[in-house]
């Protein structure tokens, strides 16, 4: 993936690189042209120049022949020509009379009258492309040539374009410079403690970093929380879990002594209470666990018939045993409705949690309905209800309402009932029943289907 840095260097380029892309164009041609009009006007100046000192010294025979490479009237230190210039005096008869240290040892011009001209040369420095102007003096009986390598010009102007490039080398460093608070802030989330959730300090920091910051507060406070929650839930377990279990090694103690028949069917009875509540715990967890884990893309659906005759089965005995029947009203509408697998525990234990809290012989009623394109399911009981002071926290894992029977629940029915509903899109309402006890409520998106 591109970095944010680059992604910001290009989209810069892109909104100047027009504008500067034309300019560099047109500065690169401009200059290419300014330089060679400036050095050609050097090379005709220096020309006359060295005519007019030859003539000024006043005798011909100072002009004298002179071998290549000799030097003649021009040193190396001479201030009039740059390193960069040559010169050559050459007599009308063909013979050359002087030279500028770096001379080439053959003429820089071919053409003989005055004027500018290009030509190869090979030097020390290997083949180059000259730029000569060539001075005829009629009266000296010279001719000048004065010429500079053509490498220079262009080296001039490349040196020009490439100073043009030191804004985007500005851009890249000021693109780096702003965001150096991004790689510090991701210097300390790196150095951080996957343990450490505290917030992270947001004074000093960038604006543009604001959000990000209470973003990731927001963030480590809810990992904290579940963090809490999950803690309490293995405490709780653990807890919840020890209490049958010591009574059936109780019990089963009990049993393994009694002194008659009847102590040790007490004592099976009692062990019995104790796997089935061990059980109904353990599942519970379970159902937790899954209503409040990640749900996958797809999950099967069911006809809602299905899920309520499967419920309806598993407490059949659970029922008879307590003697609350279960009544169920699903209308044809609703019967083929689609639902998730999620509503299976969480209308599982809401049925439950009614049977325990109903007195025998008062029936559990359970009424589907449509509404709009809202699946609604109602599990009712007579039973002493939620207390107005419990009904803040009656769905927190692991708590007991203060009308709860002793030994009951553990705490988590209306927990998972909860969580499932969420996970299926929809919501669980509490509220008392017309006439007493507790109306439980779940209101789901509605799936139509067939069988």
């Amino acid at each position: 993936m591109i970095s944010i840095r680059r992604r910001l260097f290009i989209a810069l380029l892109a909104a100047t690189g027009m504008v500067w892309l034309s300019a560099v164009i047109w500065i690169q041609h401009s200059t290419r042209q300014e330089v060679s009009h400036v050095l050609d006007r050097r090379l005709e100046e220096s020309a006359r120049m060295v005519a007019s000192l030859i003539g000024r010294q006043g005798l011909p025979g100072a002009v004298h022949d002179a071998q290549p490479g000799a030097g003649g009237l021009f040193g190396p230190d001479e201030p009039l020509f740059s390193r960069q210039l040559v010169c050559q005096v050459w007599g009308l008869d063909g013979r050359l009379k002087s030279e500028s240290a770096g001379a080439p040892a053959e003429p820089l011009a071919v053409e003989a009258a005055s004027g500018f001209s290009q030509r190869d040369i090979r030097t020390e420095a290997g083949l180059q492309h000259w730029r000569v102007y060539t001075y005829v003096d009629e009266a000296l009986g010279i001719r000048v040539m004065v010429g500079d390598a053509l490498a220079v010009r262009e080296g001039l102007v490349n040196g020009v374009v490439i100073g043009l490039l030191a804004p985007a080398l500005l851009i890249w460093l000021g693109v780096g410079r702003g965001l150096q608070p991004l790689s510090e802030f991701a210097r300390l989330l790196r150095d951080r403690s996957a343990q450490d959730l505290r917030p992270l300090p947001a004074e000093g920091a960038a604006a543009e970093l604001t959000p990000m910051i209470a973003a990731l507060n927001g963030l480590f406070a809810r990992v904290e929380g579940q963090r809490e929650r999950e803690q309490s839930f293995t405490a709780f377990a653990a807890h919840e879990l020890k209490t049958p279990l010591a009574g059936l090694k109780t019990q089963a103690e009990i049993a393994a002594m009694a002194p008659d028949e009847a102590t040790r069917a007490h004592a099976l009875a009692q062990i019995s209470r104790g796997v089935a509540r061990t059980d109904r715990l353990a599942r519970q967890l379970l159902d937790l666990t899954g209503a409040e884990a990640a749900a996958p893309p797809q999950e099967a659906l069911s006809p809602l018939r299905q899920i309520l005759s499967d419920v309806l089965q598993d407490l059949k005995n659970l029922s008879q045993n307590l003697g609350v029947p279960i009544t169920c009203d699903l209308p044809p509408e609703a019967a083929e409705a689609l639902v998730g697998p999620m509503l299976a525990p969480a209308l599982r234990n809401l049925v439950e949690n009614a049977l325990q809290a109903s007195p025998r012989g008062e029936a559990v009623s359970i009424r589907v309905g449509v509404a709009g394109e809202e699946l609604r399911i109602r599990v009712s009981d007579r039973g002493p209800g939620i207390a107005p002071e419990d009904r803040p926290r009656i769905t927190e894992r692991f708590y007991r309402g203060r009308r709860q029977k002793s030994g009951g629940g553990s705490g988590l029915g209306l927990t998972i009932a909860e969580a499932a509903a969420a996970r299926m899109g929809g919501s669980l309402t509490l509220a008392p029943a017309i006439g007493g006890g507790e109306s439980a409520e779940l209101r789901l998106p509605l799936r139509r289907g067939s069988a």
